[in-house]
């Protein structure tokens, strides 16, 4: 898949190889970010690396490291050869022993190496040199016979031992720079380097709405990767196309619109213009005739079962009893043969990611949200155990701008006011000021308590919340937006002196739902990428583009997925999702 050599010696290589050994040649194997990134950088002055290529010199770099470790170690190898040798001649010309005493006998094997690596001379006369200076005046005429051989080489045996040593030095410093260099490749930021040296990515940086600078990494790698299979699809180079969408993007005059963010090309409707501006004749997968496909395919293979079915007891029964057992089969045959295409199109179709904003160091003021848990409360201990879980979700979503409150509901009762209703709102206010206090911040506190109005229910024939958990969700809005007051029985909100801020999100979860690790920033994130803001028609009635509503994938955890047989077919415990399947299992994209 990488970019090879036409032609010359290296011919087939893939060219990041050949760059990464160049690198490591030129560096002595001593590579570390700066470096890197300098000499990268320097090679795409002339030549321009696609963005797979880059994402991978690390790997090369490690290949090319190995082969400079190869190198020497082969090196180092037929070094010893050459002294083994030396040896073997000292014991047969200088201290003469006998074939069958000596310690270094060269056999057939060892003169097939010795030839394989080479003759290495000055290894030889260095080691030679050296052995013979030990025998003193006993090997003193070997000494002038080996100067004078070296000698009629053009040079000295002080020259070829100072070379020597010199060699043996550069094998350390290499061996110890790959071994650090190893080590250093897995420390380097190459994401960092990536997006310094990408053209791609400096192209994209320049997005008229500046909302690609904002995003969160797994968008901008969705967004690049895009643009690598475009590239791909087309043939048209991957600098080419992000400039055409760029080119798109900046005609349109008023930057607050979708249609001026770059990302609208890519992966939105806009990327129809932009393969009408590349000129080629492929086109964009569209979702809509997708959709077609797949509804279509199921109701043709559960009509055809059925009537395969249908024909099979025409044999037994009368045409009007196999007919009818043919329709009574035709809904189950659906759900089965839905639930089989989902399988199938589960390993198949790439689900389509959510663009996200980065708010993993802090929501904007503009973006407030508010964390809430609408559901009854009974009783004091309930308002203590929910109040403790906003506070977990509070440390696990640490973010400015980001509130938690509860949203109590009040039990149906023959009586307006119940007495454990004063318990539950002196324990509501009492904790809401202890998190305030233990996490302290200036303006509106981090935590509130609600609770509601019990109003007559006719149909019901019982005080309760008006509309319940719709209607206790509907009230926050009211209160939120146009700042209703009394609209509930207690509000902490109201009781403070501050103001409260404006509130663009809500994010309402169930009493048994968790919050976890910076889910709340990432579902802040995907609500005010641009892309997904909501779009309304002519009559501001319905959302026709973006998202109004935004359900996040739910996760079951360990515990809670073994509690029961049910759980466990539910959670996917068991080998049964083939038959069973929840809702928040479905890809976006089949959903």
């Amino acid at each position: 898949n990488f970019v090879g050599i036409a032609s010359g010696p290296y011919k087939g290589f893939a060219r990041i190889y050949l760059l990464a050994n160049e690198i490591v040649s030129y560096t002595e194997a001593n590579i570390n970010h700066h470096n890197l990134q300098n000499l990268i950088a320097a090679y795409q002055r002339k030549k321009t690396l696609n963005m797979e290529e880059i994402w991978n010199i690390g790997t090369f770099l490690q290949i090319a490291i190995l082969e400079t470790i190869r190198g020497v170690c082969e090196k180092i190898y037929s070094v010893q050869l050459q002294k083994y040798k030396v040896e073997n001649i000292i014991e047969r010309l200088v201290e003469g022993k006998p074939k069958q005493q000596m310690h270094y006998p060269i056999k057939t094997n060892e003169k097939h190496k010795i030839t394989e690596f080479g003759e290495m001379k000055y290894p030889f006369i260095e080691y030679m040199s050296y052995c013979l200076k030990r025998y003193g005046k006993q090997a003193y005429r070997y000494l002038e016979i080996l100067e004078t051989e070296v000698m009629k080489m053009g040079t000295t045996v002080s020259d070829v031992i100072k070379k020597e040593h010199f060699d043996i030095a550069v094998r350390k410093v290499t061996m110890a720079n790959s071994i650090k260099s190893i080590k250093e490749i897995g420390r380097i930021n190459f994401l960092e380097i990536f997006e310094n040296i990408n053209g791609v990515e400096e192209v994209l940086k320049h997005d008229p709405a500046r909302v690609y600078e904002k995003m969160d990494y797994k968008t901008k790698a969705y967004y690049r990767n895009k643009i690598k299979e475009i590239s791909k699809r087309t043939k048209i180079s991957e600098i080419y196309i992000t400039k055409k969408a760029l080119e798109l993007a900046k005609a349109v005059k008023d930057t607050s619109l979708k249609t001026a963010h770059i990302g609208y090309y890519l992966i939105d409707k806009g990327e129809e213009k932009l393969y009408k501006l590349l000129q080629t004749n492929k086109k964009p997968h569209h979702t809509k005739k997708n959709e077609k496909w797949y509804i279509s395919t199921i109701f043709i293979i559960a009509f055809i079962l059925s009537g395969l079915i249908t024909i099979y007891f025409t044999k037994q029964l009368p045409l009007w009893g196999a007919s009818l057992i043919g329709i009574f089969l035709y809904i189950p045959i659906t759900q089965i043969v839905t639930q089989m295409l989902q399988f199938i199109l589960g390993k198949i179709v790439k689900p389509k990611l959510i663009p996200k904003m980065d708010y993993l160091y802090g929501v904007p003021e503009e973006r407030a949200t508010m964390v809430i848990i609408p559901t009854i409360i009974s009783n004091k201990e309930k308002v203590i155990e929910l109040m403790k879980k906003l506070e977990v979700f509070y440390l696990a979503n640490f973010s400015e701008n980001l509130y938690f409150t509860l949203l109590g509901d009040v039990t149906p009762s023959k009586q307006e006011i119940e007495e454990f209703d004063d318990e539950i709102i002196q324990t509501g206010r009492q904790e809401a000021k202890r998190l305030n206090e233990k996490y302290p911040q200036q303006g509106m506190g981090k935590f509130q308590f609600i609770y509601r109005k019990r109003i007559w229910n006719e149909k019901e024939n019982c005080y309760l919340g008006w509309e319940r958990k719709r209607g206790m969700i509907c009230n926050l809005n009211e209160f939120l937006c146009e700042k209703t007051a009394n609209l509930f029985r207690v509000n902490t909100i109201e009781e403070e002196n501050e103001a409260c801020p404006n509130i663009r999100y809500v994010i309402t979860l169930d009493a048994d739902t968790n919050l976890v690790l910076n889910s709340g920033l990432e579902l802040i994130g995907a609500a005010s990428h641009l892309l997904n803001e909501p779009q309304l028609n002519n009559k501001k009635d319905a959302v026709i583009a973006g998202h109004g509503l935004i359900q996040p994938r739910i996760g079951i955890d360990l515990v809670s997925a073994r509690r029961s047989l049910l759980t466990q077919i539910f959670a996917g415990a068991r080998r049964s999702r083939f038959l069973y399947k929840c809702y928040i299992r479905y890809v976006s994209r089949q959903f």
